[in-house]
């Protein structure tokens, strides 16, 4: 149960959903190794990128005394059960599988495009024939299980493009935002390879499936700021103009 300090709308869903709660402090699940969702700020130490600002943003709005966790991608979604943090924003894609196991708000982002990279002049072909490195428990590395590839899979987005320049893997597939700086600052040796996909129903906050009252919290928060255009603002902020908007 939470502790509110609640106001506008937001404060009338919540309200309504449940009335007194007690918990003091709600926490927050990340990663922090998936810029631009999320990332540790080199020069401050602390969890930065997208998700740490909307985050806070939906907090404020929702009066909760949040704290954000860091927690390896593997075990994310299982600490959230055992009850270690209360939500999980770590730019999770929502899908039947996971939504199995928790539950999601709306989403706080459009499905985002999923691209492959490979070194300089990697063939198409490698798509469907080569070895085809992704992070461990992923919408993508689920895409390439379907395919004819074979799927390398490591705990941490880095690894699969250090498993790429070392020549253990063909290709990279993720999320097209994590790979553009990568292929940007690359000076060449990296491209993007074949055609961008569109996976998964968009991105939004994980929370136990017990837990309908703090689930309507953030879906109100979240509603308010699709309506007030300043979540619009904070995707164009974190990943440019070619990020997908709300209408």
């Amino acid at each position: 149960m939470y502790s509110l300090k609640l106001t506008s709308a937001v404060a009338a869903l919540a309200l309504a959903a449940s009335g007194a709660m007690a918990q003091d402090v709600v926490r927050i699940g990340s990663e922090g190794a998936y810029a631009p969702y999320n990332f540790i700020n080199d020069a401050t130490g602390e969890l930065d990128g997208y998700e740490r600002d909307l985050g806070d943003a939906l907090c404020e709005r929702a009066g909760l005394t949040c704290e954000w966790v860091i927690n390896d991608w593997d075990t994310i979604i299982p600490n959230l059960v055992a009850g270690n943090y209360d939500a999980i924003m770590a730019g999770m894609s929502i899908t039947e599988a996971r939504m199995e196991v928790i539950s999601f708000t709306e989403n706080y982002l459009l499905p985002e495009p999923t691209a492959y990279i490979g070194l300089a002049g990697a063939s198409e072909d490698l798509i469907e024939g080569g070895v085809v490195a992704a992070q461990t428990g992923t919408i993508q590395a689920a895409h390439v299980a379907e395919t004819g590839a074979d799927l390398l899979e490591f705990p941490t987005p880095d690894e699969t493009i250090a498993a790429l320049r070392n020549e253990e893997a063909d290709l990279v597939i993720a999320d097209k935002a994590f790979l553009v700086p990568y292929v940007t600052d690359s000076n060449g040796e990296l491209e993007f390879v074949g055609s961008d996909l569109g996976l998964g129903g968009g991105i939004g906050v994980g929370i136990r499936q017990s837990d309908d009252e703090l689930r309507a919290i953030f879906d109100a928060a979240i509603a308010e700021m699709k309506a007030d255009g300043s979540l619009n603002a904070l995707i164009t902020e974190w990943f440019g103009e070619d990020g997908a908007l709300y209408e």
